[in-house]
């Protein structure tokens, strides 16, 4: 066991439990005042759900030993048995010599420190999937939905993408995605199939299901707190730092390259989206910088551990510009994609997966592979379009059918009356500002405001 190696895994790991509020405040700020709240619960309600499942059977079905075909894990680790004191490697006891770790570096990690900072990529997940359904979904029918899809989606994605043979046990066999040796052994550095295209593919299923807003496109519903955006948008990238860098797990060269190219690619995305703004819009926006940099981070998460920095940044600009299209396809189509999930999580995903196939070099990683412009052929492309492709389909199928069973049964949306008033109101009987005290008196800051408004009309009055 690699002490340092396990302190920066640990702070990954709370990394990446920050991006969950952080992408509250910027999926917060981007909703009118009226829908605030209920779009920071759908966010934190993640947290809560999905880690009871993963302590219970989560991580079992993701990391445990495959039941068949690479498709699924077993009951290994239910309730997390057999993780504390072990080491993951080959699940030899921490006391033990441990053999080295076949991907993706050569020290050992406690089992738990393992579990935790994969739980934190499970939580996020879902949360990602809740902007596209913004202003119309009943919480509870929301929390139900997280919880079901979860279960039938992420999890067993999560074992096709990130369960590499004899990771968590020596006889361990991983997923069909991630192993040459039983499957495709497509590359994702730290999660753009099973993170972002999940999610993406998930939530143009959830609004077909779900239907447009009331009054959508007709009326303008613009972001009702752009800092919110811009805090949320600071807090991801940061956040972002422990999703990538530390899917190096080790503090080494590895984690140093994926934290240069996320920095590289990101940076990158926000000038290749303004510039697109500018001459379409005439103006850029502090939304499209924003918005620029998730999509570069989207764009470079599987490929940051595989890429040069040159590579990255190509794939950054290349991703701003073409997610700042993307975003507006939802118009000409017709579906009602809130916060443009589809166009930065699943363009921006789909984006990055296929680039590994062009950018790829083994200069950076030696177990990754060539891409085309490294004399690498057309193979490793061909196993990135069929990776995307899968998880994309199996996502949006599954999702489907999960967002059509709740609707038929308890009612995914809310009603008309609840969308119109505000589903803050509706939802949780709370509103994110409270504007009336500020003339009510029943408070510090009201009494203030009528002391505030007295002298001023007497002084209007002297004048008369």
């Amino acid at each position: 066991m690699n002490a340092g190696d396990t302190a920066w895994v640990l702070a990954s790991a709370a990394l990446v439990m920050l991006m969950t509020p952080g992408l509250a405040f910027f999926y917060g700020g981007m909703v009118r005042a009226k829908s605030v709240l209920n779009m920071l619960m759908m966010s934190f309600i993640s947290l809560g759900v999905v880690t009871v499942l993963w302590v219970t059977f989560g991580y079992s079905l993701s990391f445990g030993n495959d039941v068949g075909g690479g498709l699924l894990g077993g009951f290994d680790f239910v309730g997390l048995k057999d993780t504390i004191g072990k080491l993951v490697g080959y699940g030899v006891a921490a006391t033990e010599s441990a053999p080295e770790v076949p991907w993706p570096g050569t020290n050992a990690l406690p089992s738990t420190v393992f579990v935790m900072f994969q739980l934190m990529f499970a939580v996020i997940t879902p949360a990602l999937i809740s902007g596209a359904v913004a202003d119309r979904a009943k919480f509870w029918a929301w929390t139900l939905f997280v919880a079901v899809w979860a279960t039938v989606v992420y999890f067993p994605v999560a074992h096709w993408v990130f369960n590499f043979d004899g990771h968590t046990g020596a006889a361990n066999l991983g997923g069909w995605i991630a192993n040459a040796a039983h499957g495709l052994g497509a590359l994702d550095f730290a999660g753009g199939t099973a993170v972002h295209i999940n999610a993406g593919a998930a939530a143009l299923a959830l609004v077909l299901v779900l239907g447009k807003r009331k009054g959508w496109p007709r009326e303008p519903m613009r972001p009702h707190n752009l800092p919110f955006v811009l805090l949320g948008a600071g807090l991801l990238w940061f956040g972002w730092y422990g999703f990538n860098a530390g899917s190096a797990l080790t503090a080494g060269d590895l984690a140093g390259v994926a934290f240069t190219n996320t920095t590289a690619a990101t940076a990158a995305a926000v000038i290749g989206w303004l510039i697109v703004e500018q001459f379409r819009d005439g103006k850029p926006t502090t939304l499209g910088a924003a918005s620029g940099a998730i999509a570069g981070l989207v764009a470079i998460t599987p490929a940051c551990g595989f890429v040069n920095p040159m590579g990255a940044l190509a794939i950054g600009v290349i991703a701003g510009a073409v997610c700042a299209f993307a975003v507006s396809l939802k118009y000409k189509l017709g579906y009602d994609d809130s916060l443009d999930v589809v166009g930065v999580h699943l363009v921006g995903g789909l984006t990055g997966t296929i680039l590994i196939g062009f950018f790829a070099t083994k200069e950076v990683n030696a177990l990754g592979g060539d891409g085309i412009f490294f004399g690498g052929g057309f193979s490793l492309l061909g196993k990135q379009a069929l990776a995307a492709g899968a998880v994309m389909a199996y996502s949006f199928v599954l999702t489907l059918v999960i967002a059509i069973a709740i609707k038929k049964t308890i009612g995914f949306r809310v009603s008309e009356e609840a969308e119109q008033v505000g589903i803050d109101e509706a939802e949780h009987a709370e509103s994110g500002y409270e504007f009336s005290s500020l003339r009510g008196g029943g408070n510090t800051l009201g009494r203030a405001a009528d002391v505030l408004a007295q002298k001023v009309s007497a002084s209007a009055g002297k004048e008369g």
